[in-house]
């Protein structure tokens, strides 16, 4: 990958990156969406936010921002998409699982929407186009692929879910677009974020949520397989950041991908003595055993860099959560 900036230059990129700018975040009632909505307009940015609420929360929107309750299947107004700099898809259905018992809503919506969107862009001139897609797309690594700092952008992608494979087909439909248009776009493959405002229930918990209201509910935890399962856990803080450094990058980014990962992983067993209680293993699903990012193209070509680690966020939600 190349970018076409010279470090030189990199001041004068930060002083254009801080101007405001008009920016969509699609998904901005969800959990990463939100947190993304509150740092740009902290940032002094204007910004719309399209949700659907079907798993978001209208109490988690920013009340400075412009809402707008939409399907991203649906056609967009000029209201929502017009004279916007930067658009920020992470509206979607997630999780691998769920995805699997309903392949063809999921295609829908993550395709079919992505897709729109993106098409909505290129109608309205929209400049630039970033894209939260997941680790999901490289499916089951080998172990020699891992070594020495994890897997890196150019690594074969084996997805095996209908949710990684629509990831992968975003990503594609964000290349093409660049090509063909000139949308300068740019996919974030992101890898098991975690934070506040996280679910602790229903088909979008990661394993740290399910563990939690296990636990509220008085339950032993339910550990997949053998519980050996390693997963790159990376801040929400960080992913926010991310977003923020290629969102502005005023250099030609052309359907760039990249790993947006904390570098380390940790077992579901890990997990598990992390939160604390009872545990009890149960049949495993279809996942890839292990995640693990090369995160050093992020971190030599933006000012970018991983400032949380799991154990010292974990014991403060912990309380939070009254465990």
């Amino acid at each position: 990958m190349s970018f076409d900036m010279e470090m030189e230059e990199f001041e004068e990129d930060i002083m254009i990156r801080n101007a405001p700018k008009k920016c969509l975040v699609t998904g901005g009632a969800g959990f990463i969406g939100s947190h993304l909505v509150d740092r740009l307009i902290n940032d002094g940015h204007e910004v719309l936010v399209i949700d659907n609420l079907s798993t978001g929360k209208e109490e988690n929107i920013n009340p400075k921002a412009k809402f707008f309750k939409h399907d991203i299947r649906e056609p967009l107004t000029r209201e929502m998409i017009g004279e916007v700099d930067t658009v920020f898809h992470l509206a979607c259905l997630a999780r691998v699982q769920p995805s699997i018992e309903n392949p063809q809503l999921y295609h829908d919506v993550n395709v079919g929407g992505t897709h729109n969107l993106l098409n909505a862009c290129r109608v309205a001139g929209v400049k630039r186009f970033v894209f939260s897609s997941s680790s999901s797309v490289y499916g089951d690594v080998e172990e020699k692929d891992l070594l020495p700092c994890g897997i890196k952008e150019e690594s074969e992608l084996n997805p095996m879910s209908p949710y990684a494979l629509h990831k992968l087909i975003g990503e594609e439909y964000c290349k093409l677009y660049s090509k063909l248009y000139g949308i300068e776009t740019v996919s974030l493959r992101y890898f098991n974020v975690y934070g506040d405002r996280q679910p602790t229930e229903g088909a979008y918990c990661l394993v740290m949520g399910v563990f939690a209201q296990q636990r509220l509910n008085g339950e032993p935890m339910t550990i997949r397989g053998d519980g050996e399962q390693r997963r790159d856990f990376t801040y929400v803080g960080d992913v926010v950041e991310a977003n923020i450094q290629v969102g502005f990058y005023e250099a030609s980014l052309k359907g760039a991908a990249l790993n947006i990962g904390n570098g380390d992983n940790r077992s579901v067993n890990q997990i598990a003595d992390l939160i604390g209680g009872d545990r009890v293993n149960v049949e495993p699903v279809v996942e890839p055993r292990e995640t693990l990012a090369d995160n050093r193209q992020m971190i030599e070509c933006f000012d970018w860099q991983p400032t949380m680690k799991l154990e010292d966020w974990l014991p403060k939600w912990k309380e939070e959560l009254g465990l």
